[in-house]
Parts: C-alpha cells; sequence; structure tokens
C-alpha cells in the first residue's frame, strides 16, 4: 500500500472530506494512531460486497441444501478396480 493512502489519525479527522474523496476515487484508506491501531476505510460498495461474500455457503453441498429445501442425499456408485499390467 502506497504511503499517501495512509493516514495519522488526527490528520484524517482534520482532513476527513479528503479522506473520503481519496476512498471514492483512489480506494482504501489506512488510519494509524501512534500505537499502531489501525483501520482501513473502504467504499460502502466494497463493504457490502465483502459482507455478501461472508454470508455464502462454506461447501457446494450447503449451497444445494440451502437452495433445494429438502435434505440432499449423495451417494456415489463404486467404480470396478482395474488392473494395470506392466
Amino acid at each position: 500500500m502506497a504511503n499517501d493512502r495512509v493516514w495519522q489519525l488526527h490528520e484524517a479527522k482534520a482532513q476527513f472530506s479528503e479522506v473520503f474523496r481519496r476512498v471514492r476515487s483512489e480506494g482504501p484508506q489506512r488510519v494509524v494512531k501512534q500505537r499502531g491501531e489501525a483501520v482501513v476505510i473502504v467504499r460502502a460498495e466494497e463493504f457490502d460486497r465483502i459482507g455478501e461474500l461472508s454470508q455464502q455457503p462454506e461447501s457446494l453441498l450447503d449451497f444445494f441444501q440451502a437452495a433445494g429445501g429438502s435434505e440432499l442425499h449423495l451417494t456415489r456408485k463404486r467404480d470396478a478396480t482395474r488392473t494395470i499390467k506392466w
């Protein structure tokens, strides 16, 4: 991340309109305190997108179960073993 996207807390508070403008035009901006604590300010659309991704099912099976409304039973047919001659 470029240093022009890092703000000290006191600077960000004093120039919040500029921080807001840069988030919209340049992307996420990091705000840090002297003790190293930090936050990142992102566009609302990006925040919403990340929230939607975190609500996605963990597996494809979970996805189909949630979409179908009924329990999904998957079984696999065992294939015959084959012998390979060397």
